[in-house]
This record gives C-alpha cells, sequence and structure tokens, in this order.
C-alpha cells in the first residue's frame, strides 16, 4: 500500500529534506538514499529502510516496481509524490524518481576486526573532506576486495548523500566503520597488520614495497595529507612516482593505485587475464 502526498508542507517531507543536513541525520541516525542502483545494493545487503518516495515522473524504465515492492516488503512505507514535490527532497540534477530514508549503519571496529582473514586488506581514510572523493574511494576498496574500510576522525561523514551517491552504492556492499584514529591504530598493531602510508619523502616506489602480507593502506586529507602519529607509526612508506609538474595525485585516485597494488602483488599476472 502506498500513500499520496500532495503539499510541499507534509511533515514527512520536511523530515527527509532536513536530512541533507549533517546535525539532522546524527540526531535521528537516519539517512537518505537516493537513486535505483544505490538502493537497490542497500536493499539487497539488508539496510533498515523506514520510508520510499516515488515519482514515476521521473522513472527510467528499470524494473522500478520490483525494487519498490522489495523495500516494501522489507517494512518501508511508500509515499508517491508530484515531481515538484520529489525535486525538493532530490539531490541530484537528474532525479530518477527513488529517495530512500533509512537507518544508519552502526558497525563497530572490534567486531570488523574480529572478522578478518589470516591475511587482512583494509583500507583507512584519515579526515577525507570531500564526499565525492570518500565516495570514490568506497568504490574503489569494493572493486579491490578489501576487507574494510574504516574513517578515521572524519570531516565529512559516510552518510552524506554525496557520499552514498559517488559510491555508487558500494557504501552498503562492504564492512564501512567510523573510529578514533588511535583506536584504530591500537587495533592494527594488536592483530600484527602493517601499516602502508603513500608520502612524497619515502624512498621507496609503492610497486617495489611488499603487499603480500597484511597491511592496512593508510590516506589522509586532501591538503596534507596523513598526520604525524599515522606517518610517525607506519611501517611501510611508499611513494607515487611523480613524472609531471604536480607532486601529488587526487587521494581518490592515489588510494585506487594503492589498492590494485595489493591485488596486483597477491594475485600476480592471473589479475590481469
Amino acid at each position: 500500500m502506498s500513500h499520496e502526498l500532495t503539499s510541499p508542507h507534509n511533515s514527512k517531507i520536511k523530515e527527509g529534506i532536513k536530512l541533507k543536513e549533517r546535525r539532522c541525520r546524527d540526531q535521528t541516525g537516519l539517512f537518505l538514499i537516493e537513486g535505483y542502483r544505490e538502493l537497490k545494493q542497500a536493499a539487497e545487503n539488508g539496510l533498515v529502510f523506514q520510508r520510499l518516495f516515488i515519482c514515476e515522473d521521473f522513472f527510467l524504465g528499470v524494473n522500478e516496481p520490483a525494487l519498490i515492492d522489495f523495500i516494501a516488503d522489507l517494512g518501508a512505507e511508500i509515499y508517491r509524490c508530484s515531481s515538484a514535490i520529489f525535486e525538493k527532497l532530490s539531490y541530484r540534477d537528474r532525479p530518477d524518481g527513488l529517495v530512500g530514508v533509512a537507518v544508519q549503519m552502526k558497525q563497530k571496529l572490534p567486531v570488523l576486526m574480529a572478522t578478518l582473514s589470516h591475511n587482512p586488506f583494509l583500507l583507512i581514510a584519515e579526515a577525507i573532506e570531500k564526499p565525492g572523493n570518500l565516495g570514490t574511494m568506497l568504490r574503489s576498496a569494493d572493486a579491490a576486495g578489501v576487507e574494510g574500510v574504516i574513517v578515521c576522525d572524519r570531516c565529512t561523514d559516510i552518510y552524506n548523500p554525496n557520499v552514498v551517491r559517488a559510491s555508487v552504492g558500494t557504501l552498503f556492499t562492504q564492512p564501512v566503520i567510523e573510529a578514533s584514529g588511535r583506536e584504530t591504530l591500537l587495533s592494527l598493531q594488536e592483530k600484527k597488520i602493517k601499516v602502508v602510508a603513500a608520502t612524497p619523502s619515502a624512498k621507496i616506489d609503492f610497486t617495489d614495497a611488499d603487499f603480500t602480507g597484511a597491511v592496512a593502506i593508510v590516506v589522509g586529507t586532501e591538503q596534507l595529507g596523513l598526520s604525524d602519529p599515522w606517518m610517525h607509526c607506519a611501517d611501510i612508506k611508499v611513494r607515487i612516482p611523480m613524472q609531471g609538474k604536480a607532486d601529488s595525485l587526487n587521494v581518490a585516485v592515489a588510494t585506487t593505485l594503492l589498492l590494485y597494488e595489493v591485488i596486483r602483488q597477491r594475485k600476480g599476472p592471473q589479475l590481469w587475464k
């Protein structure tokens, strides 16, 4: 059963719009998921939905009714909106007619650390400032098959709508944990997972380091890089050679290179077959 919303002043619409703000997300423990691909990944990976707003005027014809029924079966209330009302909820230039309100995933660091394989492969992102970069890093982590992403000392929260969008739903396909840098570093040391830090001052190219053991690739802020505690405790420091005038890469690009070097070394030539 669905409900028709005809007024932009409806309380459900107002609550949805407020979730674009970090303060409201933090207070309510809810967040927005917009888009067919993102919602499908979230639903298939067990997220709890409160409601789903739909507007058929924007549908792209990618089997939306089946996804709507799936999310409704998970317990979400379905609200049909006019295009004018839906555009107030949407944060996309080209909406596809689907916006969900879901409960935030509150995964804990000790749970992740207890479920790691005998040869762990993790990504640690410290104080990433731009939602698009964080979302892209989550997408790369999913593609590389990391066992978990730990977001330390957050500047951008993982439930920012633009993180969800840039991740193309991969926020929901892998463990993504928020934790302090100190807690994370202590956990890595306890598990004997080597910290890999990229810095222009390193003597070793990233392709020459040994990533075949238990490793955590650690990347820092776009402007300043990793903080001193992480650099001081790094077990392996590597550099990404720069042949042009720029002295560094975008943090999401650098992360992708490092992640794929790990799987290249672990899988060898068969990776590219």
